[in-house]
């Protein structure tokens, strides 16, 4: 993992948050997360201990219907 990372174990972000890499699991090599949240931020999304995103379903095919396909059609007239 360090090698993906280059080194890097932390950031901080521009609200003032801290946040850390860790290991991930399959289809997801770093998981990041809220070290320290900044008591300037504003995002209920930065929870200190909690993951900030995972790509892993952003990598799957979507298991969603999308709305259903339109046939061609001709006009009468």
């Amino acid at each position: 993992m360090r090698q993906m990372l280059k080194g890097f174990m932390h950031a901080r972000l521009a609200c003032g948050c801290r946040i850390t890499f860790r290991e991930g699991v399959e289809g997801s090599p770093v998981v990041v997360v809220v070290d320290n949240k900044s008591p300037q931020c504003a995002s209920t999304l930065h929870v200190a201990g909690l993951p900030l995103f995972d790509t892993r379903e952003s990598l799957r095919p979507s298991t969603r219907l999308g709305p259903p396909e339109e046939e061609e059609y001709e006009e009468e007239g």
